[in-house]
């Protein structure tokens, strides 16, 4: 197996190194106390972010001068160097800056490997202010994270693996094990992780006021009465010259491989705004994905009255791609109308796992070609060649009308109750 690039974390004792590890990797592993030198040898740890994997080490804390065991501590920090891809240099800015830290960041700069700065410690707001005094070091833009409460921790990761080289992630064929996947999508801020975490339970997404909280892709499984539930928590999507290149530039890949892994869409849309052109291509890309949609209007309990059916006009007109798809209005914060939402999933998985007896879809040809034929061209008979979506081959005498196919699409839906799920239509002439 080739080598995979090795991500080294380095920084004087307590600031947060081996909390940061344990975030990234999603488990404890590091031993974490309020008091420093707990960490004395490296600890490696395979990573994976966004499907790609990378080798994470943890290093005792650096100090300028100390005992003899500070002395062998910090001496692995700097050898950890030798061997690294990339460094995260590592501060704790409810100390802020101190001396050790200056002369530590200047022996990785002399090391010439590419370095993160990362500002550990901003539990909030009011802390973010003080994560430029570490441009002194001169090592680049410091990236704000709380490792703690993981505050930040996906947009490191992203400028993590923008600057390693790809090793894909091993397939561990989780999506292939049956069970229904439901990805919910959206563009940011339009409260797709409030609703996720009101359908589960409890908090699994960080909930921000900032859009783009949400950085990854997060998969819950989830058992309900009609069986288990794969959410598929996705980062919103923006238009393309709205988004910036590496942190949202993975989310939006994330989020379109989200929908390529799903059965079912949950088009979550901002009723105080309506649909908007961006949940116009959302629709356009849930419909090139195959998948049915249901769209939820979030926030309908802060719609006036009076702008109601405006809402749902937008609604109408810009998201005609998803066809005769349900539209739910809930409030996600109150829990209002979500109860609605897993009885629309099933039913719409229903109709697009839906198989047709061919006796049954030839009667059906018969009794609409009877009520209105085609000119100049007959439907001879018709098979279902597949499910997920329902697809059907027509063999014809002759090329029918694209009008005409719409007709019969209208009509089978009508007929075998397909509801708003994707339908394919095939014709064979001969």
């Amino acid at each position: 197996m080739s080598r995979l690039p090795e991500v080294v974390i380095v920084g004087r004792p307590n600031v947060g190194k081996s909390s940061l590890l344990n975030r990234i990797a999603g488990k404890r592993i590091a031993v974490v106390e309020e008091y420093p030198g707990v960490t004395r040898d490296r600890k490696s740890v395979e990573a994976d972010w966004a499907g790609s994997r990378f080798t994470l080490v943890d290093t005792g804390g650096w100090l300028a001068s100390g005992s003899e065991l500070d002395d062998k501590v910090s001496n692995q920090s700097e050898k950890a160097l030798e061997t690294a891809d990339l460094v995260l240099l590592i501060f704790d800015v409810s100390v802020g800056i101190t001396q050790e830290d200056i002369e530590f960041a200047r022996i990785v700069k002399r090391s010439g490997k590419p370095t993160i700065v990362v500002a550990n410690k901003v539990d909030d707001a009011s802390r973010e202010v003080a994560i430029w005094d570490a441009m002194q070091f001169g090592l680049g833009d410091p990236i704000a994270v709380s490792a703690q409460h993981g505050r930040g921790a996906g947009d490191l990761l992203d400028a993590v693996v923008a600057q390693l080289p790809f090793v894909e992630s091993e397939e561990d064929n989780d999506d292939d094990d049956g069970i229904l996947g439901v990805a919910i999508v959206g563009r940011p801020n339009v409260g797709k992780s409030t609703l996720f975490n009101r359908m589960i339970g409890e908090d699994r997404s960080v909930i921000h006021d900032m859009p783009g909280t949400t950085r990854d892709a997060i998969d819950t499984v989830v058992e309900t009465e009609e069986g288990p539930i794969r959410f598929i928590d996705t980062a919103g999507m923006r238009r393309r010259a709205k988004t910036e290149r590496g942190a949202e530039q993975y989310s939006v890949i994330r989020a379109l491989d989200a929908l390529d892994r799903a059965d079912i869409a949950l088009l979550v849309v901002d009723a105080t705004i309506g649909a908007s052109h961006q949940d116009q291509r959302l629709a356009e890309r849930i419909t090139a994905a195959g998948c049915p949609a249901v769209v939820v209007l979030n926030k309908w309990d802060l719609v006036a009255t009076e702008d109601r059916e405006d809402v749902m006009a937008s609604v109408g007109e810009r998201l005609a791609f998803l066809g005769t798809a349900p539209v739910l209005k809930v409030a996600a914060i109150s829990g209002r109308g979500v109860h609605k939402i897993l009885p629309a999933i099933f039913d719409a998985t229903d109709a697009y796992q839906s198989r047709v007896s061919t006796g049954a879809l030839n009667r059906a040809i018969r009794d609409l070609q009877n009520l209105h034929p085609a000119p100049g061209v007959r439907i001879r008979y018709a098979v279902q060649g597949a499910v997920e979506p329902p697809t059907f081959t027509l063999f014809t005498s002759g090329t029918l009308p694209a009008t005409y196919l719409r007709y019969v699409e209208r009509s089978l839906r009508e007929r075998f109750d397909f509801g708003s799920t994707p339908m394919k239509l095939r014709v064979r002439v001969g």
